[in-house]
Protein backbone atom coordinates (compact mmCIF):
# COMPACT_ATOMS: atom_id res chain seq x y z
CA UNK A 1 0.00 0.00 0.00
CA UNK A 2 1.49 3.50 -0.74
CA UNK A 3 0.24 5.24 2.38
CA UNK A 4 1.15 8.79 1.20
CA UNK A 5 -1.21 8.04 -2.02
CA UNK A 6 -3.93 6.70 0.21
CA UNK A 7 -3.79 9.43 2.62
CA UNK A 8 -4.59 12.13 -0.86
CA UNK A 9 -7.53 9.34 -2.17
CA UNK A 10 -9.30 9.34 1.70
CA UNK A 11 -8.70 13.63 1.98
CA UNK A 12 -9.85 13.74 -1.40
CA UNK A 13 -13.40 11.31 -0.52
CA UNK A 14 -14.01 13.41 2.19
CA UNK A 15 -13.52 16.54 0.25
CA UNK A 16 -15.61 15.41 -2.57
CA UNK A 17 -18.67 13.51 0.03
CA UNK A 18 -18.07 10.67 -2.90
CA UNK A 19 -16.45 8.08 -4.20
CA UNK A 20 -17.15 8.05 -7.35
CA UNK A 21 -16.61 11.94 -7.57
CA UNK A 22 -13.10 11.91 -5.94
CA UNK A 23 -12.23 8.95 -8.31
CA UNK A 24 -13.46 11.39 -11.50
CA UNK A 25 -11.35 14.12 -9.35
CA UNK A 26 -8.19 12.16 -9.51
CA UNK A 27 -9.03 10.10 -12.95
CA UNK A 28 -8.60 6.98 -11.33
CA UNK A 29 -10.88 3.78 -11.50
CA UNK A 30 -13.20 3.86 -9.01
CA UNK A 31 -13.02 0.47 -7.56
CA UNK A 32 -8.71 2.10 -6.93
CA UNK A 33 -10.13 5.00 -4.44
CA UNK A 34 -12.68 1.96 -2.86
CA UNK A 35 -9.63 -0.40 -2.25
CA UNK A 36 -7.38 2.96 -1.01
CA UNK A 37 -9.90 3.94 1.63
CA UNK A 38 -10.62 -0.05 2.69
CA UNK A 39 -6.46 -0.99 3.09
CA UNK A 40 -6.24 2.25 5.05
CA UNK A 41 -8.83 1.14 7.75
CA UNK A 42 -7.22 -2.44 7.31
CA UNK A 43 -3.71 -0.73 8.54
CA UNK A 44 -5.11 1.52 10.93
CA UNK A 45 -7.70 -1.30 12.40
CA UNK A 46 -10.34 1.48 12.42
CA UNK A 47 -13.82 2.59 10.41
CA UNK A 48 -12.75 6.03 9.02
CA UNK A 49 -16.03 6.41 6.87
CA UNK A 50 -19.83 5.72 7.44
CA UNK A 51 -21.07 4.62 4.22
CA UNK A 52 -24.93 4.57 3.33
CA UNK A 53 -26.35 4.43 -0.26
CA UNK A 54 -26.69 8.22 -0.45
CA UNK A 55 -24.36 9.48 2.10
CA UNK A 56 -20.68 8.64 3.50
CA UNK A 57 -19.72 10.97 6.50
CA UNK A 58 -16.90 10.65 8.90
CA UNK A 59 -16.72 8.38 12.40
CA UNK A 60 -14.93 10.14 15.26
CA UNK A 61 -11.44 7.93 14.41
CA UNK A 62 -12.14 9.09 10.90
CA UNK A 63 -12.50 12.81 11.59
CA UNK A 64 -9.10 12.99 13.42
CA UNK A 65 -6.97 10.48 10.65
CA UNK A 66 -8.31 13.65 8.60
CA UNK A 67 -7.13 16.47 10.67
CA UNK A 68 -3.56 14.56 10.70
CA UNK A 69 -4.31 13.52 6.61
CA UNK A 70 -4.80 17.49 6.32
CA UNK A 71 -1.96 18.49 8.04
CA UNK A 72 0.55 16.45 6.69
CA UNK A 73 -0.22 16.89 3.27
CA UNK A 74 0.01 20.00 4.00
CA UNK A 75 3.31 20.41 5.51
CA UNK A 76 4.56 18.31 2.14
CA UNK A 77 3.11 21.08 -0.31
CA UNK A 78 4.76 23.64 1.83
CA UNK A 79 8.41 21.80 2.11
CA UNK A 80 7.62 21.22 -2.06
CA UNK A 81 6.95 24.64 -2.74
CA UNK A 82 10.43 25.65 -0.93
CA UNK A 83 12.27 24.18 -3.92
CA UNK A 84 12.37 25.64 -8.12
CA UNK A 85 9.74 24.17 -10.33
CA UNK A 86 6.36 24.00 -10.41
CA UNK A 87 5.87 22.39 -6.88
CA UNK A 88 5.57 25.45 -5.52
CA UNK A 89 2.79 27.06 -7.26
CA UNK A 90 -0.86 27.17 -5.77
CA UNK A 91 -2.72 24.69 -7.24
CA UNK A 92 -4.87 21.60 -7.06
CA UNK A 93 -8.69 21.63 -5.22
CA UNK A 94 -9.55 24.52 -3.16
CA UNK A 95 -12.88 25.07 -1.51
CA UNK A 96 -13.98 28.31 0.07
CA UNK A 97 -17.29 29.44 1.69
CA UNK A 98 -19.02 32.50 2.03
CA UNK A 99 -22.04 34.38 2.19
CA UNK A 100 -24.19 34.78 -1.31
CA UNK A 101 -24.21 39.34 -0.53
CA UNK A 102 -20.19 38.83 -0.29
CA UNK A 103 -19.78 36.64 -3.34
CA UNK A 104 -21.78 38.42 -5.69
CA UNK A 105 -20.62 41.87 -4.92
CA UNK A 106 -17.54 41.79 -3.87
CA UNK A 107 -15.08 38.43 -4.72
CA UNK A 108 -17.06 37.04 -8.14
CA UNK A 109 -16.54 40.54 -10.04
CA UNK A 110 -13.29 39.88 -9.27
CA UNK A 111 -12.70 36.24 -9.06
CA UNK A 112 -11.34 36.26 -13.16
CA UNK A 113 -7.99 37.88 -12.10
CA UNK A 114 -7.64 34.96 -9.73
CA UNK A 115 -8.30 32.56 -12.00
CA UNK A 116 -5.51 34.02 -14.46
CA UNK A 117 -2.93 34.39 -11.45
CA UNK A 118 -3.10 31.12 -10.83
CA UNK A 119 -4.63 28.78 -13.02
CA UNK A 120 -3.86 25.32 -12.05
CA UNK A 121 -6.45 26.21 -8.80
CA UNK A 122 -9.60 24.16 -9.09
CA UNK A 123 -11.74 27.02 -6.95
CA UNK A 124 -15.23 25.83 -5.73
CA UNK A 125 -17.02 28.17 -4.04
CA UNK A 126 -20.24 27.48 -1.85
CA UNK A 127 -22.33 30.42 -0.46
CA UNK A 128 -24.00 29.88 2.92
CA UNK A 129 -24.86 32.09 5.91
CA UNK A 130 -23.96 29.24 8.52
CA UNK A 131 -22.03 27.60 11.15
CA UNK A 132 -19.40 25.32 8.82
CA UNK A 133 -17.43 22.60 10.04
CA UNK A 134 -14.45 22.99 7.86
CA UNK A 135 -12.46 19.80 8.13
CA UNK A 136 -16.00 17.61 8.42
CA UNK A 137 -16.98 19.23 5.08
CA UNK A 138 -13.51 19.65 3.41
CA UNK A 139 -13.57 23.18 3.19
CA UNK A 140 -10.46 24.77 3.21
CA UNK A 141 -11.54 28.61 4.69
CA UNK A 142 -14.61 30.47 5.07
CA UNK A 143 -15.11 34.68 4.99
CA UNK A 144 -17.52 35.01 7.76
CA UNK A 145 -18.45 39.19 9.27
CA UNK A 146 -18.80 39.34 12.66
CA UNK A 147 -15.99 38.83 15.76
CA UNK A 148 -14.82 35.40 15.58
CA UNK A 149 -15.02 32.92 18.66
CA UNK A 150 -11.43 32.37 19.96
CA UNK A 151 -11.11 28.85 18.72
CA UNK A 152 -8.17 26.00 19.35
CA UNK A 153 -8.32 24.50 15.59
CA UNK A 154 -8.71 27.60 13.38
CA UNK A 155 -7.07 31.05 12.84
CA UNK A 156 -8.99 33.96 11.74
CA UNK A 157 -7.59 36.68 9.75
CA UNK A 158 -9.36 39.82 9.74
CA UNK A 159 -9.13 41.35 5.88
CA UNK A 160 -11.48 44.62 6.10
CA UNK A 161 -14.65 45.94 7.84
CA UNK A 162 -18.29 47.21 6.75
CA UNK A 163 -20.74 49.33 8.43
CA UNK A 164 -24.62 49.33 9.02
CA UNK A 165 -26.41 51.38 7.26
CA UNK A 166 -30.25 52.16 8.42
CA UNK A 167 -32.15 53.10 5.07
CA UNK A 168 -35.63 52.89 3.24
CA UNK A 169 -37.12 53.39 -0.43
CA UNK A 170 -38.19 57.08 -1.31
CA UNK A 171 -41.56 55.79 -1.59
CA UNK A 172 -41.66 54.58 2.07
CA UNK A 173 -39.91 57.73 3.93
CA UNK A 174 -42.65 59.80 1.48
CA UNK A 175 -45.27 57.74 3.36
CA UNK A 176 -44.20 57.25 6.75
CA UNK A 177 -41.45 59.86 7.13
CA UNK A 178 -37.46 59.47 8.47
CA UNK A 179 -36.78 59.11 12.00
CA UNK A 180 -34.73 62.00 13.41
CA UNK A 181 -34.03 59.87 16.76
CA UNK A 182 -34.08 56.50 17.92
CA UNK A 183 -37.30 56.83 19.54
CA UNK A 184 -38.93 57.61 16.49
CA UNK A 185 -38.17 53.81 15.27
CA UNK A 186 -41.48 52.73 17.50
CA UNK A 187 -43.51 54.75 14.53
CA UNK A 188 -41.88 52.79 11.95
CA UNK A 189 -42.16 48.82 10.85
CA UNK A 190 -38.73 47.23 9.16
CA UNK A 191 -38.35 43.83 7.29
CA UNK A 192 -36.78 41.46 9.69
CA UNK A 193 -33.79 39.02 8.68
CA UNK A 194 -33.96 36.10 10.37
CA UNK A 195 -30.39 34.89 10.90
CA UNK A 196 -29.71 31.11 10.31
CA UNK A 197 -27.29 30.69 13.10
CA UNK A 198 -29.53 31.91 15.84
CA UNK A 199 -33.03 31.27 13.96
CA UNK A 200 -34.30 34.65 15.18
CA UNK A 201 -34.73 38.35 13.72
CA UNK A 202 -31.48 40.30 14.54
CA UNK A 203 -32.21 43.16 17.08
CA UNK A 204 -30.38 46.89 15.68
CA UNK A 205 -27.81 48.08 17.57
CA UNK A 206 -26.76 51.54 17.70
CA UNK A 207 -24.32 53.44 20.40
CA UNK A 208 -25.47 56.59 21.87
CA UNK A 209 -22.53 58.33 23.75
CA UNK A 210 -20.75 55.61 24.39
CA UNK A 211 -23.13 53.48 25.16
CA UNK A 212 -24.91 50.02 23.40
CA UNK A 213 -28.82 50.28 22.37
CA UNK A 214 -30.52 47.56 21.17
CA UNK A 215 -34.01 48.01 19.82
CA UNK A 216 -36.38 45.29 18.90
CA UNK A 217 -38.27 46.56 15.55
CA UNK A 218 -41.74 45.83 14.44
CA UNK A 219 -41.67 43.55 11.55
CA UNK A 220 -43.85 43.33 9.05
CA UNK A 221 -41.99 40.75 6.92
CA UNK A 222 -39.71 38.25 7.59
CA UNK A 223 -36.57 37.12 5.47
CA UNK A 224 -33.88 35.03 5.66
CA UNK A 225 -31.73 35.82 2.37
CA UNK A 226 -29.92 39.24 1.99
CA UNK A 227 -30.78 39.78 -1.85
CA UNK A 228 -34.53 39.43 -1.07
CA UNK A 229 -33.88 41.63 2.26
CA UNK A 230 -32.55 44.19 -0.28
CA UNK A 231 -35.34 43.74 -2.33
CA UNK A 232 -38.17 44.61 0.67
CA UNK A 233 -36.59 47.82 0.77
CA UNK A 234 -36.28 48.76 -2.44
CA UNK A 235 -40.15 47.87 -2.85
CA UNK A 236 -41.18 50.25 -0.29
CA UNK A 237 -41.84 47.79 2.44
CA UNK A 238 -40.20 49.12 5.05
CA UNK A 239 -36.84 50.06 7.06
CA UNK A 240 -34.23 47.63 6.74
CA UNK A 241 -30.38 47.86 8.36
CA UNK A 242 -28.13 46.32 5.92
CA UNK A 243 -24.31 46.07 5.42
CA UNK A 244 -23.02 49.16 3.51
CA UNK A 245 -21.12 46.87 0.49
CA UNK A 246 -24.61 45.54 0.08
CA UNK A 247 -26.92 48.89 -0.42
CA UNK A 248 -23.76 50.79 -1.81
CA UNK A 249 -25.31 50.66 -5.51
CA UNK A 250 -28.82 51.63 -4.32
CA UNK A 251 -27.58 54.17 -2.03
CA UNK A 252 -25.59 55.54 -5.20
CA UNK A 253 -28.63 55.63 -7.38
CA UNK A 254 -31.27 57.19 -4.80
CA UNK A 255 -33.82 54.00 -5.01
CA UNK A 256 -32.40 53.34 -1.33
CA UNK A 257 -31.86 56.46 1.26
CA UNK A 258 -30.00 56.49 4.50
CA UNK A 259 -31.45 57.94 7.78
CA UNK A 260 -30.33 57.76 11.50
CA UNK A 261 -26.88 59.03 10.14
CA UNK A 262 -26.28 60.60 13.58
CA UNK A 263 -26.58 57.19 15.37
CA UNK A 264 -23.78 54.85 14.48
CA UNK A 265 -22.86 51.17 14.97
CA UNK A 266 -19.92 49.72 15.63
CA UNK A 267 -18.18 48.53 11.96
CA UNK A 268 -18.27 44.66 11.69
CA UNK A 269 -14.88 42.93 10.87
CA UNK A 270 -14.65 40.57 7.81
CA UNK A 271 -12.36 38.09 8.75
CA UNK A 272 -10.74 34.60 6.80
CA UNK A 273 -11.37 31.50 8.70
CA UNK A 274 -9.09 28.39 8.02
CA UNK A 275 -7.43 25.49 10.35
CA UNK A 276 -5.02 25.70 12.24
CA UNK A 277 -2.19 24.11 10.97
CA UNK A 278 1.32 24.43 11.35
CA UNK A 279 1.72 25.54 7.82
CA UNK A 280 -0.62 27.04 5.44
CA UNK A 281 -0.76 25.72 2.39
CA UNK A 282 0.70 27.65 -0.80
CA UNK A 283 -2.91 27.25 -1.97
CA UNK A 284 -5.09 28.54 0.79
CA UNK A 285 -2.31 31.56 1.23
CA UNK A 286 -2.66 32.66 -2.37
CA UNK A 287 -6.30 33.01 -2.24
CA UNK A 288 -6.19 34.02 1.53
CA UNK A 289 -3.75 37.34 0.32
CA UNK A 290 -5.76 37.59 -2.90
CA UNK A 291 -9.13 38.10 -1.39
CA UNK A 292 -7.71 40.71 1.47
CA UNK A 293 -6.19 42.58 -1.33
CA UNK A 294 -10.11 42.45 -3.13
CA UNK A 295 -11.73 43.32 0.10
CA UNK A 296 -9.24 46.07 0.72
CA UNK A 297 -9.51 47.69 -1.90
CA UNK A 298 -13.35 47.77 -2.05
CA UNK A 299 -13.72 48.62 1.35
CA UNK A 300 -12.99 52.61 0.77
CA UNK A 301 -16.35 52.52 -1.43
CA UNK A 302 -18.34 51.33 0.91
CA UNK A 303 -17.77 52.75 4.55
CA UNK A 304 -19.91 55.18 5.63
CA UNK A 305 -17.81 58.10 5.41
CA UNK A 306 -17.60 57.64 1.51
CA UNK A 307 -21.35 56.70 1.60
CA UNK A 308 -23.57 59.46 -0.39
CA UNK A 309 -25.10 62.27 1.66
CA UNK A 310 -28.24 61.48 3.73
CA UNK A 311 -30.33 64.63 2.73
CA UNK A 312 -34.08 63.33 1.73
CA UNK A 313 -35.77 66.00 -0.05
CA UNK A 314 -39.18 65.07 -0.25
CA UNK A 315 -39.18 62.09 1.93
CA UNK A 316 -39.01 64.40 5.60
CA UNK A 317 -41.77 65.62 6.73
Amino acid sequence: MDRLQSMQIFARVVEMHSFSRAAESLSLPPSRVTRAVKDLETFLGVRLLQRTTRHISLTADGTVYYDHCRRLLADIEVVESSFPGSAGRPRGRLRVDMTLSLARLVVLPAIKQFQTQFPDVELTLTVADRTVELVQEGIDCVIRAGTPEDSPTLVAKRIGAFDWVTCASPEYLAEYGAPKSLDDLANHHAVGYLSSRTARTLDWHFVVDGEDRFIRMKERMVINDTDAYVACALNGLGLIRAGSYMVLPHLLSGRLRRVLTDFPSPAVPLSVLYPRNRHLSPTVRAFVDWVSEVVREAESSWRVEALPDARLGGGER
